[in-house]
């Protein structure tokens, strides 16, 4: 069963919105039901954790994100009537994000490849309703609150995928040659650049909401915005200038220092670079393992030994911050990129067992 009148790169945008405005929507309400920065950062670990199991890709595994969107529209509305304690309400939310989690590893991947069958459907399409549809995601963060109001038109934004999804069973197919997969057999090799990358990467966005709630003493209109920045400057890479790799890392290191020192909406703009920078960073980092041939294969090396970096900063900052108190959250962060800007701007790529 398939949509046939609606184009696949819209479902697949409609999907990405509801997927980020779930998980920004959760990071927003965890950081509201405790001020631990070890608790917070459990939820972007459980979010990244299934990338490190071996689960079986079925496009029906999307039904799991469905099942969390709704556990997790439970969750606002048991909140907002103040039916269930907040001891209640984290460990649901939190198992809700790892369920979101397990269905998304299971599922991207089958899906891509039944949506590049529809005609006129393209990799490039895909990946433009990605970044589209992450940046509609985190702007209706910003613009609905609370937590009953985002959950809602997120599994609303998640519905229409559902049917290609769950309605063709999981009958194998060949894969386009378009999709982004790997070689049957091949093994996603791991790189350690890609993953001290995802490490500074995971400690930022950890903590985000818990330092723009009790730090910044903003709102989740404010914490919206800094992700839609974020996300609107990856998608201008093309307007900065040629910069070695240590410069990269060590003018979002200068960007971090500055958004100590101003307030509000300036601190922001300042997303906007840095979100710039990022998608620099990663597509040097794509570039340079040429050696591994095709660029979809060079991408997951990148998405999937970023995410076990993410799995070790998220909860090393989350420890970190603990420990030492949230104020330290971000300076230590200034003070990571400033120290890998040159071992991982300027080292050779060499992907690695892991």
């Amino acid at each position: 069963m398939r949509l046939r009148s609606v184009p696949p790169s819209l479902l697949w945008g409609s999907a990405q919105a509801g997927s980020s405005l779930t998980l920004a929507a959760t990071a927003w309400l965890v950081s509201g039901l405790t001020a631990s920065p070890l608790l917070n950062s459990l939820l972007p670990a459980l979010a990244t954790l299934p990338v490190l199991l071996p689960l079986q890709r079925r496009a029906t595994g999307y039904g799991l994100q469905l099942a969390a969107a709704l556990a997790l529209l439970g969750v606002g509305l048991g909140q907002l009537s103040g039916a269930l304690p907040q001891w209640v309400l984290l460990p649901i939310s939190l198992l809700a994000v790892l369920l979101f989690g397990l269905g998304l590893e299971m599922s991207q991947l089958p899906l891509q490849r039944r949506l590049l069958q529809g005609r006129g459907s393209t990799i490039e399409g895909l990946r433009r309703g990605t970044d589209l549809g992450g940046l509609l995601g985190n702007l209706l963060t910003a613009l609905l609150f609370p937590a009953a109001l985002q959950f809602a038109p997120a599994l609303l934004l998640l519905l229409p995928l559902g049917v290609p999804a769950l309605g063709s069973g999981d009958t194998p197919a060949e894969p386009p040659r378009t999709a982004p997969a790997a070689p049957a057999g091949q093994a996603i090799p791991f790189n350690r650049r890609c993953a001290l990358q995802g490490l500074l990467f995971g400690g930022l966005f950890a903590l985000l909401p818990l330092w723009v709630r009790e730090v910044g003493a903003g709102n989740c209109f404010d914490f919206g915005m800094v992700l839609a920045a974020y996300g609107l400057g990856r998608g201008c890479t093309g307007l900065l200038p040629v910069l070695a790799g240590p410069l990269r890392y060590g003018l979002m290191a200068a960007l971090l220092a500055v958004g100590q020192l101003t307030p509000g909406w300036a601190t922001v703009l300042l997303f906007l670079p840095l979100g710039a920078l990022a998608a620099a960073c990663d597509g040097a980092l794509v570039e340079g393992m040429g050696p591994l041939g095709d660029a979809p294969l060079r991408w997951q090396v990148l998405q999937r030994s970023g995410a076990i970096g993410g799995l070790a900063g998220s909860l090393g900052m989350g420890l970190l911050s603990q420990a030492l108190g949230l104020g330290l959250a971000l300076p230590l962060q200034l003070l990571a990129f400033l120290g890998v800007a040159w071992p991982l701007g300027r080292q050779p790529l060499r992907p690695s067992s892991p």
